[in-house]
């Protein structure tokens, strides 16, 4: 089985997060997925970030729901990078993609984008949420969802089941072989966040996991290699 390498939020280890760059950057590091976060602006357009506010990875302030795209866009993200639309993204890089939302709404957007671009096959729609999984799945058919846990017991199974969930993507420092044992019987793919680290790689390796989801692009080059 072929081990996944995922950037999250791009290579935000070495680029602003959830930039165009950082996107790019991922791509020519050979990841095998791109993880991107999405919210809805005021105007109800899909942008890359991932807090619900901009104030920690842009030089504006306040939410992201009261400002439109144009107001967004006119902020800096990051030398010089502004906040990527989703579509945008969509058209800068290749790779395949691993979106997570945060709730109901920015499913119900997701899905416009994707039956109108055909998007089944590219993008992976994964959230925290379990109603917003089970909403993009009724939405969208076929689409390949994930649930997201962080502090999480062995109900993340049971949840993401429930949900139409194929994968969990799961906090590895919280991770124990009896949820790995049960995901496997549920026939989930397991993926670990955040991988940064060859000891953080060496127990995703031990586990059996699908993939890992990583800050830095070395994790691609020293994974396979990891017994």
């Amino acid at each position: 089985m072929n081990f996944l390498t995922i950037g999250h939020r791009g290579v935000m280890g070495v680029e602003p997060e959830n930039t165009l760059r950082s996107f790019v950057a991922a791509q020519q590091a050979g990841l095998d997925v791109i993880e991107l976060d999405l919210h809805l602006s005021k105007d109800g357009a899909l942008v890359v970030m991932h807090d619900t506010d901009v104030d920690r990875t842009t030089d504006g302030t306040g939410p992201i729901a009261d400002k439109t795209l144009a107001e967004l866009r006119a902020l800096d993200a990051g030398r010089g990078e502004r906040v990527p639309a989703f579509e945008e993204v969509l058209d800068a890089v290749r790779a395949p993609l691993q979106a997570e939302i945060k709730d109901v709404q920015a499913a119900r957007a997701l899905a416009e984008v994707m039956l109108k671009r055909d998007l089944v096959s590219r993008v992976e729609v994964s959230s925290f949420h379990d109603e917003a999984v089970a909403e993009i799945a009724r939405l969208v058919p076929g689409v390949r969802t994930a649930l997201i846990g962080s502090r999480y017991g062995t109900d993340i199974v049971d949840r993401a089941v429930d949900a139409g969930a194929s994968t969990v993507c799961l906090n590895i420092r919280r991770l124990t072989m009896e949820v790995v044992e049960l995901a496997r019987k549920a026939d989930l793919r397991i993926i670990g966040w955040v991988v940064n680290t060859q000891d953080h790689l060496r127990l995703v390796r031990a586990l059996q996991l699908d993939g890992a989801t990583t800050d830095y692009p070395e994790i691609k080059r020293t994974g396979r290699f990891t017994a």
